[in-house]
């Protein structure tokens, strides 16, 4: 992580717990929007106003948070619009590092080697960890944001015309429902499957273990009803903050993080759920199980040897 715009090698998952041994999420640190006419958003400065090519996007195909965004871009039509680029999955000594594996892109816009170099470009005096995914701004060389909920909701309505206006992932007529079940979500399983793998206590671990079978428990019964999506028949941004978790879950979260009650291939209605996402135009492309794996079994404090799981056998993966 940085401190005072320097960096520390002895990078560590856990940055912070809780009085039960629990992992505690960083706070993200850059709040401005893109907006239609650059006034002011929810949270930070005006001065981002929405303009094809100003923007540039970077992420980690490992990530879910990034992931997020990423599948915006694509459903909104954006690829033209905000530029990208991609790190590569292996969290090493200099945490995120552009390169060197397939799928991987060099820093198209700043030219660095390092996420954590974005950071300090962006604030020379910057502490914290260097996460994706984060929202550049070419004409004025900062970061305008590194909050992958607030990143979809500005590719949703902050582009204006310059996005697709008719995908909505954030309906007026379904945004209390949205953000309610958004609410739910995020610390029982979203975040609950970190919860359950970076606990530092088996009574940590245990709590947050139960909170993510429970969660997905609910969930097997919301979309028993033959519903196609959370919310009926339209997908919206819960929709994609759900999958990302599901996509991740076999493949990484069961055996490394421990939540081994049950796979989601073991929940009929989850799993055909996870598999009419990635039917869905441009939400196949933004998945590589190649970099989950490779990115997931890269963190030395839960895997010290570094060895990558051949298996499991995905039916979806190709």
């Amino acid at each position: 992580m940085l401190v005072d715009g320097k960096w520390t090698a002895d990078w560590h998952p856990v940055q912070a717990k809780d009085e039960k041994g629990g992992f505690v999420r960083q706070q993200s640190s850059f709040r401005n929007w893109v907006t239609p006419d650059g006034e002011a958003g929810t949270t930070g400065d005006a001065g981002f106003k929405a303009e094809a090519g100003r923007y540039h996007l970077y992420v980690a195909l490992i990530c879910p948070w990034a992931s997020r965004t990423l599948i915006t871009r694509k459903l909104k039509k954006l690829e033209d619009v905000v530029s990208l680029s991609v790190t590569g999955p292996k969290i090493g000594d200099q945490g995120w590092a552009f390169g060197g594996f397939p799928g991987a892109t060099e820093d198209h816009v700043n030219g660095l080697a390092y996420m954590h170099e974005i950071y300090t470009r962006a604030d020379p005096r910057y502490s914290g960890r260097a996460t994706v995914p984060v929202l550049w701004d070419k004409k004025t060389c900062t970061i305008v944001n590194n909050e992958s909920a607030d990143i979809v909701r500005m590719f949703n309505s902050g582009f204006g015309d310059l996005a697709d206006n008719a995908v909505d992932l954030y309906p007026y007529g379904l945004r209390a429902e949205i953000d309610a079940l958004n609410d739910r979500i995020y610390p029982a399983l979203n975040n609950g499957v970190y919860r359950t793998g970076f606990a530092t206590t088996q009574v940590a671990y245990e709590e947050a273990y139960h909170g993510v079978f429970a969660m997905l428990d609910e969930l097997e019964g919301r979309l028993a009803g033959g519903h196609t999506f959370l919310f009926g028949d339209r997908l919206v941004e819960t929709d994609i903050r759900l999958f990302v978790t599901l996509v991740r879950f076999d493949a990484a979260y069961f055996g490394l993080f421990k939540t081994n009650k049950r796979r989601i291939a073991d929940y009929p209605h989850l799993q055909a759920y996870m598999l009419r996402m990635l039917e869905v135009p441009g939400v196949r492309e933004t998945v590589s199980v190649e970099h989950i794996k490779a990115g997931y079994y890269s963190v030395k404090a839960l895997n010290p040897t570094g060895i990558v799981p051949v298996g499991p056998e995905l039916s979806w993966s190709r």
